[in-house]
């Protein structure tokens, strides 16, 4: 039997990861165990857990301990949403462990990975998948939470502490002087401004290109499913606005005002800036403001 290493820290499982002979040798070694096609494995390179396609069905995802709550995170997300969306996501074939290191074994869906499809969409694609995922957001968030009630962080200390570290953090990482100049003010705002008691909804916090796939079809591009659900938590639903704010929108008007987002609570731009400036992204972003459908 192939053993899994001992690891703490991602750089440690970034390096293990990068011999592709070793993480595929213990992958294939847990399929044969259970029976699963191996014939042609195919190793993900994104993402941050092993990630193997097995063939065109399954996907096995294993997680390094020192993210259990990934895994956690995706095993309750995958139970609590099944068959309650209209976009398809994966669905749990089985669940083990070797070595300390839990592992699921999902469907694997079809289409191919936004951040690949996205660039070359026509902007009316591009404004029609940002509806479809608008629309997506309420329906996740229209689902009860359950046992996701649970996850950790909860939204209050996850907020605050993000508020906490954010000036730091921008800093760190060469935010310009010029975007560094009145972000503590900013940042004061926000802390008034979120809510933190509200009733919590399920958040994804990532419905951005790199966790969704796209088909081509012959009335055009479409979203064909939702992945990676390691990082859900629960908290103010408005949360989710901030990845295709941020990652998808680019400023531009039809995308940002688009019908086909529908309608929500109107928020001042103002309120919006303060929620991304406030979020664990590089850049504050600003001028951006979404609606979603179904609110």
């Amino acid at each position: 039997m192939h053993s899994l290493p001992s690891l703490s820290n991602f750089e440690a499982l970034q390096a293990w990861r990068a011999d592709a002979s070793q993480c595929l040798s213990v992958a294939l070694d847990i399929a044969r165990s259970h029976g699963l096609p191996r014939a042609d494995p195919q190793l993900f390179s994104t993402g941050t857990n092993l990630v193997v396609g097995l063939d065109d069905r399954l996907i096995l995802k294993i997680f390094p301990p020192f993210l259990r709550s990934q895994f956690v995170s995706e095993r309750i997300s995958l139970a609590q949403l099944h068959a309650r969306l209209s976009v398809p996501i994966p669905e749990i074939v089985l669940e083990g462990e070797r070595d300390q290191w839990p592992y699921l074994v999902i469907t694997r869906l079809s289409g191919i990975l936004g951040k690949e499809a996205w660039p070359a969409l026509p902007e009316d694609q591009k404004e029609r998948i940002l509806a479809r995922i608008g629309e997506t957001i309420a329906e996740v968030q229209r689902v009860p939470v359950g046992d996701l009630s649970g996850i950790e962080p909860r939204w209050r200390q996850f907020m605050s502490k993000q508020i906490e570290g954010c000036h730091a953090r921008h800093e760190r990482l060469g935010l310009p002087q010029k975007y560094l100049d009145g972000l503590d003010e900013l940042l004061r705002d926000a802390a008034a401004l979120i809510p933190l008691d509200t009733p919590p909804v399920i958040l994804t916090g990532e419905y951005i290109p790199e966790n969704f796939l796209l088909s081509r079809e012959s009335g055009g591009w479409r979203l064909s499913g939702l992945i990676d659900f390691g990082d859900v938590m629960t908290g103010w639903g408005e949360y989710d606005l901030l990845g295709p704010s941020a990652f998808m929108t680019a400023g531009m008007p039809r995308r940002r005002r688009h019908d086909g987002m529908g309608r929500i609570r109107p928020a001042g731009p103002e309120r919006l800036h303060d929620r991304r400036d406030a979020a664990p992204h590089p850049k504050p972003v600003r001028g951006v403001r979404l609606f979603e459908r179904g609110y």
